[in-house]
């Protein structure tokens, strides 16, 4: 069994953080979501924060996958994971649409907050990495 490499490492630290972040954006929008709209408001944070970790996990799974691939691979595997990730994203949302269970808002916001989140976790681990270019 290969030791882990830098990035192996890297990636699995951004899932952990991500992981971490959007349990916090879940218990914190349960409770906002409980004073605007009850348990309809909890449902409504729970499911948010839940899709917002499945696609950015999806995200950072086929970048661990790709990046044993050749270039055309990676790229291969990368975009086929965003073209899921903008497929389920419709079909989810068409689902929820007329949902009784669903407070659009509070659903909204919690997304809204799990993603821009993930972004920032994301992007201060990417800049704050030290993988070097050759490996050996």
């Amino acid at each position: 069994m290969k030791p882990a490499t830098s990035a192996d490492q890297l990636f699995k630290k951004v899932l952990g953080q991500t992981a971490l972040l959007t349990g916090l954006i879940a218990s914190l929008g349960s409770v906002g979501g409980y004073f605007v709209e009850g348990i309809n408001g909890v449902v409504s944070a729970l499911i948010g924060s839940a899709l917002a970790f499945l696609f950015g996990s999806l995200t950072v799974i086929s970048m661990l996958i790709g990046r044993k691939l050749s270039l055309a691979g990676f790229f291969g595997v990368v975009m086929g994971g965003w073209l899921v990730k903008l497929i389920g994203f419709a079909l989810l949302a068409r689902a929820l649409q007329g949902a009784e269970f669903v407070n659009g808002p509070v659903l909204f916001l919690t997304l809204v907050a799990a993603i821009l989140g993930s972004l920032v976790i994301d992007s201060i681990a990417v800049l704050s990495a030290r993988i070097p270019v050759v490996e050996s």
